[in-house]
């Protein structure tokens, strides 16, 4: 078995060259570059400019909770219904803001997973 050696600029050789030095200045980072918007929401507006922001909230509150089964693949009503079906008690409130359709009826993961 071969003898561990301490110094290991032995074992990974490094050669500079002389423009190397200079070369490797990083350009200056341009702070005036328009951003993406942080979340836009299904409505094309702002998360954070909702028009139902207290319904909204109630709802993404739903989609959080795993106590009613996965919301992947499906809209609200429906994770709503499968839950009722399965004995998991799901709030009434939620059911109402659904049949409302005053509100987004996909998940709040829908369209970012």
């Amino acid at each position: 078995m071969a003898s561990v050696s301490g110094n290991m600029k032995g074992f990974f050789r490094q050669r500079k060259t002389k423009n190397a030095t200079k070369s490797s200045k990083k350009p200056a980072i341009h702070t005036d570059a328009p951003q993406p918007p942080a979340l836009i929401s299904h409505g094309g507006s702002p998360d954070i400019e909702d028009e139902h922001n207290d319904n909204e909230a109630v709802l993404r509150q739903f989609d959080l909770n795993m106590a009613y089964g996965p919301c992947l693949g499906m809209t609200r009503l429906a994770r709503w219904e499968r839950a009722q079906k399965l004995g998991l008690n799901p709030p009434q409130e939620i059911e109402r803001l659904l049949k409302t359709g005053k509100v987004h009826t996909e998940s709040l993961w829908d369209g970012r997973i």
